[in-house]
């Protein structure tokens, strides 16, 4: 019999020590290290013989959900910006789970970078079953809407958003009736934070992509789902609060603590299996309590 577990109770819990990261955050740098879910996850061949892509899967959420897959029966690809010693981790628990891995450094504001990264996962792999659209970019908080630079906004919107349309686009060709899709919102999408709007408004069009997609593609077979995240301890964090506020982070949260990246893959393997399979054009929210309203 499994122990029923209350959700306030998982260490660690702020306060944390005061950190910052500059962009790309390292999960290799937080203190505490987050916990992807190593010593806990336990698969049971929900995803035996599939193949997932999942970008940003070098950290956070992105490699929790990669050793997910793994242990639940997927060869996974990752895509990364330049983080190597983050990406060369997750490939060590992907393998070490039995599977094959493959990881794929590229910016995704660049279209050729896409190109590149589905042509490169399907020469390796000959398709694609998952793909997990994770991949984001949030910048400093700040101080005042007039700080945000057109530069900050196109690099937000560029990699949050139109890498998802892109390789959305560029996989379908080699994704066949069963295949899925996840993307990543955000409770930012229901209750933004002023501070980081440029990255709310990119969750909000995340939200709406997903369902717009969901009405197309469903009728190929492929269904497309979203998970939104509250608050998770992930190097994002690190690279955009400053250390106080990085060092409070998740602390006002109704659990008061934030999500380790091991709470949110459970979420993404339920969508991607035949489990989900009547599941379609959903936001599925992880937030501790947050409502997606």
């Amino acid at each position: 019999m499994s122990k029923q577990m209350d959700p306030r109770a998982p260490e660690p819990k702020p306060t944390f020590p005061e950190q910052s990261q500059s962009s790309p955050g390292l999960e290799a740098k937080m203190d505490p290290a987050p916990d992807y879910g190593e010593q806990s996850y336990q698969g049971t061949g929900k995803l035996k013989g599939r193949v997932a892509l999942i970008t940003g899967g070098d950290s956070g959420i992105g490699r929790a959900v990669a050793l997910a897959f793994a242990r639940e029966g997927a060869d996974v690809a990752i895509s990364y910006l330049n983080e190597d010693v983050d990406a060369q981790e997750t490939q060590r628990v992907i393998e070490a789970a039995g599977r094959k891995s493959l990881a794929l450094p590229g910016d995704l504001t660049e279209v050729a970078a896409c190109e590149k990264l589905i042509a490169d996962t399907v020469k390796q792999f000959g398709r694609i079953d998952i793909l997990v659209n994770n991949a984001a970019y949030q910048g400093k908080e700040l101080e005042r809407l007039e700080d945000l630079t057109p530069e900050r906004l196109e690099r937000t919107f560029k990699t949050n958003v139109f890498a998802m349309f892109h390789l959305v686009r560029l996989a379908l060709p080699h994704m066949k009736e069963g295949a899925t899709i996840i993307n990543t919102a955000s409770i930012q999408a229901y209750q933004p934070t002023a501070s980081i709007i440029d990255y709310a408004a990119t969750k909000g069009a995340i939200v709406t992509l997903t369902k717009g997609l969901s009405q197309d593609l469903i009728s190929r077979g492929i269904r497309v789902n979203c998970v939104a995240p509250g608050p998770v301890w992930t190097p994002l964090i690190a690279q955009s609060f400053d250390a106080k506020a990085v060092s409070e982070f998740g602390k006002d949260s109704l659990i008061g603590r934030p999500a380790q990246p091991v709470e949110l893959a459970p979420s993404y393997v339920f969508l991607a299996s035949n489990d989900a399979r009547y599941v379609n054009g959903e936001v599925l929210g992880v937030t501790g309590g947050k409502l997606l309203a």
